[in-house]
């Protein structure tokens, strides 16, 4: 499976086989999410391959936009199209990244705009795009691919997290001590693909990053000092626009949050996990959640 220039004649079929393996492995994403994900690009190439192009070598970016012009027509909602275009980003980035495509056609397009502004929640495809999107090469690469990693697995503040040492993380037993509002201190779990970003930072990114000036903060600048809480919202700003998404740290949170809640997990488990003093300030998240429902329940009901 090298990666030269003969490969530019690879099939829809095995670069999309190649990528879903990739996002299984190396990213660690969810079976929903990859199977979203494999949909969004197989229905592409189903679409590509009426029109004579078999191989991701031969796409343009004028084919790509007729593609998402054609789904609006047929009556697809901004939503929709917006995750079938940063799906498309993110494919052939990669394919670019791994010299399977001789350019990246995908670069040039536009994301439509949502109805609002800023989403209540990101939902679990457009997290699994948001972290699809980094490869992690250079240093920076696996310090921003960490950062996010951390915040959505384990919903902490962007204080917690500039203010987190070396000494705080248990990544044997996935765990990270934060010291939140009020200054309480609390053990917050830590996932397995969240964990593997993070030793990946510490043992390939951190390491080049070091100065004379550098403290014990797990997260550091190019000159290896401590990240401000400012620099954290530009980093996750700027990773999110590359893929078309408008994010900001406490969107993490609040998706983290909504996701265990949509998942089964007890308001009080997650009310621990949040460092919230009560349970009043963690039921918001019902709210948000019952609000989802109430739109599935209309979409489907007959008599809604």
């Amino acid at each position: 499976m090298g990666a030269g220039v003969g490969e530019w004649g690879v099939t829809f079929e095995e670069a999309i086989d190649r990528f879903v393996l990739f996002l299984a492995t190396e990213r660690g994403l969810s079976d929903n999410y990859q199977l979203s994900t494999r949909q969004s690009l197989e229905a592409f190439a189903t679409w590509a391959g009426l029109k004579g192009v078999r191989e991701v070598g031969a796409v343009t970016t004028d084919e790509m936009t007729a593609y998402l012009l054609e789904r609006r027509a047929g009556g697809l909602a901004n939503a929709s199209v917006r995750l079938v275009v940063i799906a498309l980003k993110i494919f052939f980035r990669w394919l670019a990244g791994r010299r399977h495509v001789g350019g990246d056609p995908a670069a040039l397009l536009m994301a439509p705009r949502l109805d609002a502004t800023l989403p209540e929640t990101l939902t679990e495809e457009e997290i699994g795009h948001l972290l699809a999107s980094i490869e992690p090469v250079g240093p920076l690469d696996f310090r921003d691919l960490a950062v996010l990693e951390l915040m959505y697995a384990s919903g902490l503040r962007v204080s917690e997290l500039a203010n987190a040492t070396l000494d705080a993380l248990s990544l044997e037993d996935g765990f990270i001590r934060v010291t939140g509002k009020g200054n309480k201190t609390r053990v917050v779990p830590v996932g397995r693909t969240a964990c593997g970003a993070v030793a990946a930072w510490l043992e390939k990114g951190r390491p080049a990053l070091v100065t004379r000036k550098t403290g014990s903060h797990v997260f550091i600048s190019v000159r290896g000092t401590r990240l401000t809480t400012q620099r954290y919202w530009q980093i996750i700003g700027e990773r999110a626009a590359a893929v078309g998404l408008d994010v900001h740290p406490h969107l993490l949170r609040h998706s983290f949050a909504t996701h265990l809640l949509s998942g089964g997990a007890d308001l009080r488990v997650i009310q621990e996990m949040l460092g919230h003093a009560s349970i009043a300030t963690t039921q918001i998240y019902t709210h948000v959640d019952g609000k989802r429902l109430r739109e599935v329940h209309r979409k489907f009901h007959p008599r809604a």
